[in-house]
């Protein structure tokens, strides 16, 4: 997805600042899910940890260090660039949990920091371009890193499940925008996990 400088600038500050301390924990680096696009094993059972549920709304992005359509290099992780990756705002990175748009689910972990501008407008996640795709019947397009064949759609309403929270900085909590600055503080007062009723 195209994003204005500012948008792709609030991100690389974010990486720059962030990605030194996250490269330097090899313990924290290496907590990757094993399977980033898989289904959450467990869900249907009820025997997932549920920390955080809600709602936003998701953009897409695709950093594979190409310098194309904006992009500014490896994600703020440090990892590459896969499907199942999403850029939160201030969530703490290597989150991990899935969304669910029109019934169907999609794992992800937190690996970049983003969207920036858009975020105080109240779109809290960027899904990869891949999972977007398969979420809104597109094709990821490997050429100019978007998605087509989806009608256009750019911003869609997703829930998401928070299931476990990442080690680091970053706000343990319902997403808030990037320029609050949660992405570079320590939260210790994680959010009280919601009862879920087992059927």
């Amino acid at each position: 997805m195209r994003l204005s400088f500012g948008i792709r600038k609030n991100r690389f500050l974010a990486a720059t600042l962030l990605g030194a301390s996250v490269l330097t924990s090899a313990g924290v680096v290496s907590a990757l899910p094993a399977a980033a696009g898989a289904s959450t094993p467990g869900s249907e059972s009820g025997s997932e940890s549920v920390l955080l549920k809600g709602s936003t709304k998701a953009s897409y992005f695709w950093d594979d260090s190409s310098g194309r359509a904006g992009d500014t290099g490896l994600p703020a992780s440090g990892k590459p660039m896969q499907k199942g990756m999403i850029a939160s705002p201030s969530w703490p990175l290597l989150t991990e949990g899935y969304v669910v748009y029109k019934g169907k689910k999609a794992k992800f972990f937190v690996g970049d920091r983003g969207p920036g501008v858009p975020s105080s407008s109240g779109v809290m996640i960027d899904l990869d371009a891949k999972t977007f795709a398969d979420l809104t019947g597109g094709t990821f397009n490997s050429d100019t890193l978007g998605v087509d064949g989806n009608g256009g759609m750019g911003h869609i309403k997703v829930d998401y499940v928070i299931t476990k929270w990442g080690d680091g900085v970053g706000k343990k909590n319902h997403p808030v925008p990037f320029s609050a600055g949660a992405w570079g503080r320590m939260d210790n007062n994680p959010a009280t996990p919601p009862q879920v009723i087992n059927k």
